[in-house]
């Protein structure tokens, strides 16, 4: 498996060149399988972090995007599984099914040699065929809160009475109200003699409340400025009138053609209807939201970063923490109502050292908001530079290729319901060639005899 985004960044946000993960404490086993990944310098969170984790300390780490954070909870966690090796071992909590399979993918390629077993569950997936996967007995267990409740409710024989590591991954994210309910029930229902991580890209009061609440005398480790962008990104924002938006999206995306964008938007239905605008323009566009299949948001994510197509349509649903590889420039096509998520949106480009650029499109409606994230990252941002006359010469295509892009989706049947094969599925079907699959466990040399 190649190396992440995330931990390639390591070469250019390391304190210092001469830590290794060999001097930070790690075993040969897992040095091996770092370098095997590309992994060859810690980054700053996992040299700050790795050695209290080491010792057996409770950790609550604030680390912007992108600074190598699944790294820096995986490695602690297999180095102890190593020593005793158990089932249902450890538990990782993440806001968004894509984000949990891609730290159930971290742990599976750093495990490998020691033959490591994950069981991703989300929703969006058959439950059957996650109580499968459960009665195998896998080492660690990666989910979202309100599926693994599902579980430990309904799966026979399934709990977690025996875990040793709870992680909660995006911890200002799962402290929202949508999984609150479930965090606290999931808390009562793991043991209180436990190791627990809590990473955050933000101190949030909730997070504060939590750590309170769980952690025993953890360690605070701090490697980034709060609300921070990295400077290599290039921030501009660019005010207008609500009626022409789309004709600057447009403008924007035509002027550069050439790179790989992500436009975000505030809700599920705008990512369809933009997405089929693009389409009709000859835009290369696909949309990923919560009201796809997981199976299509997956096939979706998978053809944006193959390249097939350039620009992806998205909700915040794909703002936290995905590896998305060579991503060159983000559209704020609706400003965000919370500021912070502003800074983990503009996080999917100016990676890895790389530069980026982040465009925002501010209506007269937006204006309080935007005004908000400058205070918060601190800086008057530059406007984008475009001539109005030349940019209303779109009008009446954009206009045009609107109109049909709703009239399909009228035709289709309206509003999406969640989970159900519409008239915007078979459209992505188009473009798709995807096949679901589940993930399969490591091959087994040392832990396949292992047993509770």
């Amino acid at each position: 498996m190649a190396a992440t985004d995330e931990e390639k960044e390591a070469a250019t946000t390391t304190t210092t060149a001469t830590t290794t993960f060999k001097n930070l404490g790690i075993c040969d086993e897992l040095v091996d399988a770092c370098e095997k990944l590309g992994w060859t310098i810690p980054t700053p969170i996992q040299v700050e972090s790795m050695p209290a984790a080491l010792e057996g300390k409770d950790l609550i780490a604030l680390a912007q995007t992108g600074s190598g954070k699944t790294g820096a909870f995986a490695l602690p966690i297999l180095q102890e599984l190593i020593k005793t090796p158990q089932s249902f071992f450890a538990c990782v909590l993440s806001p968004t099914r894509e984000l949990a399979i891609q730290i159930a993918e971290q742990f599976e390629a750093l495990g490998s040699e020691i033959g490591v077993k994950c069981a991703v569950l989300v929703g969006g997936v058959d439950m059957v065929q996650q109580s499968i996967n459960l009665a195998k007995r896998p080492h660690v267990v990666v989910a979202t809160p309100g599926r693994l409740m599902d579980h430990l409710s309904n799966t026979k024989g399934f709990s977690l009475r025996t875990l040793k590591f709870l992680v909660l991954d995006e911890a200002d994210r799962l402290l929202n109200e949508d999984f609150e309910k479930s965090i606290d029930e999931i808390l009562n229902e793991i043991p209180r003699d436990r190791r627990t991580y809590l990473f955050s890209a933000t101190m949030t009061k909730k997070v504060r409340k939590l750590q309170r609440a769980c952690l025993r005398n953890p360690v605070k480790i701090e490697v980034a400025s709060k609300y921070s962008t990295v400077d290599t990104l290039k921030q501009q924002y660019r005010f207008l009138p609500a009626k022409y938006k789309d004709c600057y999206l447009v403008y924007i995306l035509t002027e550069k053609s050439q790179c790989t964008t992500m436009v975000f938007t505030r809700t599920c239905d705008a990512t369809q209807v933009l997405a089929l605008m693009l389409r009709n323009l000859g835009i290369r566009a696909i949309p990923i939201s919560g009201h796809m299949s997981q199976s299509k948001r997956l096939g979706a994510l998978n053809m944006f970063k193959a390249g097939e197509c350039n620009v992806l349509i998205c909700t915040d649903v794909a703002s936290r923490g995905l590896d998305i590889p060579s991503v060159d420039m983000v559209i704020n096509y609706d400003i965000p109502t919370n500021s912070k998520d502003y800074i983990h949106r503009v996080g999917r480009t100016a990676r890895a050292g790389r530069s980026g650029v982040a465009i925002s499109l501010v209506n007269q409606y937006e204006l309080e908001w935007y005004i908000q994230i400058e205070k918060l990252i601190g800086k008057k941002l530059p406007e984008f530079s475009a001539q109005e006359e030349e940019v209303l010469l779109l009008l009446e295509r954009v206009g045009q290729a609107k109109r049909l892009a709703q009239m399909k989706i009228k035709e289709s049947g309206g509003k999406k319901r969640k989970g159900g094969n519409n008239g915007e599925e078979e459209d992505i079907d188009k473009y798709l060639g995807h096949k679901g699959g589940g993930k399969s466990g490591g091959k087994s040399k040392k832990f396949k005899k292992s047993r509770d």
